[in-house]
């Protein structure tokens, strides 16, 4: 069973910067996309980010599209998501997952959730 942990939360304000850490154990890291979720209280779950397994497609939702910045570390079996310029509208608790191979939009196709970290950003 995949496991991936989330890490680097935290409380900003609005202009700052955090950087978010997903650990991957328990698969073969270089056969899967991974992908940051959000979820605000509330509201449904929505898509942030992806890498694909080779690192060099990413994609990213319209609202966080030149502020956040996906990247991965295959021999640490990590990826990253640099958030910068953050919003109060960014404050919610935000989960990767993975999928095998490439992303999707489809939360449903992807597997291993973590507990999540909680990004809070003050006005």
């Amino acid at each position: 069973q995949e496991q991936l942990v989330e890490s680097g939360g935290g409380e900003v304000q609005a202009g700052g910067s955090l950087k978010l850490s997903c650990t991957v154990s328990r698969l073969t890291f270089s056969l899967y996309a991974v992908g940051w979720f959000r979820q605000a209280p509330g509201k449904e779950r929505e898509g942030v980010s992806c890498v694909d397994r080779d690192g060099i497609s990413t994609y990213y939702d319209q609202s966080v599209k030149g502020r956040f910045n996906l990247y991965r570390d295959n021999a640490k079996n990590i990826v990253y998501l640099e958030m910068n310029s953050l919003k109060p509208e960014d404050t919610a608790m935000y989960v990767c997952a993975a999928r095998p191979l490439s992303c999707s939009r489809s939360r449903n196709e992807y597997s291993g959730w973590g507990q999540g970290t909680q990004v809070t950003v003050s006005s």
